[in-house]
């Protein structure tokens, strides 16, 4: 497996862009500058993460989803724990 986490990943298993060796490995995201650990997608080329926007549930019981756009740096866990 690479060094380089997805470009894009989504932590529903629904999703197309669901990966789960990805979060078996434990991504981290740092969104400008800030390290995030609320995000449900990111996306690094196109540049925004999408986060719970608060308690709120759409009908079928799924977190509302805020996006934002910024910075989005992607980076495995593991490699920052053992590299420290």
């Amino acid at each position: 497996m690479s060094d380089t986490p997805p470009d894009r990943l989504d932590a529903d298993p629904r999703s197309k862009f669901h990966d789960a060796a990805a979060f078996e490995r434990g991504i981290g995201i740092r969104f400008n500058g800030k390290e995030r650990f609320d995000v449900e997608e990111y996306c690094v080329s196109e540049g925004w993460v999408r986060v719970p926007a608060g308690k709120a549930r759409d009908r079928r019981g799924n977190p509302m989803t805020l996006k934002l756009k910024g910075e989005v740096v992607a980076y495995y866990r593991e490699a920052e724990a053992g590299g420290a």
